[in-house]
């Protein structure tokens, strides 16, 4: 039976998937395709294949994953929507929407939407982007708003919210517990860019040591699983 938002004659919208865990894009490709204008035209856990299934494929809209086994997804989402103007880029991860919302709208995303709340929401959101429109959650919606409204730069922020977008990678990586040198060889930088980041984040953190960066970031990134 045909639900009231399909039609036999409704126009085909191609959906890539971005996202390193198997049963993720599973269970995203089965709720998708129980759409009968929604189709899957690709899925790839890495980076560089799915700047490849974009260019092969030409999807309406990419669902990129933060966390990618091989790249960062805030970075892919910077080439994707540079690569193709006029691809609409969902963003779906674990991660805190309060810290990534506001990144990924300007890295050229148009929604984010937590992993938690893929299952009952993510039909909505695919339709809402593929509509040229933001999605957000509610609360985070009224987040950006309020802060807006209070002034956002008028207040110092000693907080993750604080650092840059390379910045925050990094951070993230020390939390994973990777060394300068692993960082460096996977972020294709040397070992004493990745220094002059770490000593940026202490700063920016109020962090006095070495030390006290790595158990901040790992306690960090506890938080986000």
């Amino acid at each position: 039976m045909e639900s009231k938002n399909r039609t036999p004659s409704a126009e085909i919208h191609h959906i890539l998937i971005v996202d390193d865990h198997p049963l993720v894009r599973v269970g995203l490709k089965s709720l998708i395709e129980a759409e009968a204008d929604l189709k899957i035209c690709g899925e790839t856990g890495q980076v560089g294949e799915a700047l490849d299934l974009v260019r092969a494929t030409e999807p309406d809209l990419a669902i990129v994953d933060l966390s990618l086994a091989d790249g960062n997804g805030l970075d892919l989402v910077k080439r994707l929507a540079a690569q193709q103007e006029d691809l609409r880029i969902l963003v779906c991860s674990m991660h805190d929407e309060s810290l990534f919302a506001q990144r990924v709208l300007s890295a050229g995303a148009m929604g984010y939407i937590n992993k938690q709340e893929a299952t009952t929401h993510i039909i909505d959101a695919v339709r809402q982007v593929l509509k040229g429109k933001v999605w957000l959650s509610k609360a985070m919606t009224e987040h950006m708003l309020q802060g807006f409204a209070q002034g956002r730069s008028s207040r110092k922020i000693a907080s993750v919210e604080s650092l840059s977008d390379r910045e925050l990678e990094v951070f993230g990586l020390i939390g994973q517990g990777m060394g300068p040198s692993q960082i460096a060889e996977l972020l294709h930088l040397s070992v004493k860019t990745i220094e002059t980041h770490k000593q940026k984040i202490k700063k920016k953190l109020n962090l006095s040591s070495g030390s006290e960066l790595t158990r901040c970031a790992m306690q960090w990134m506890l938080e986000q699983v």
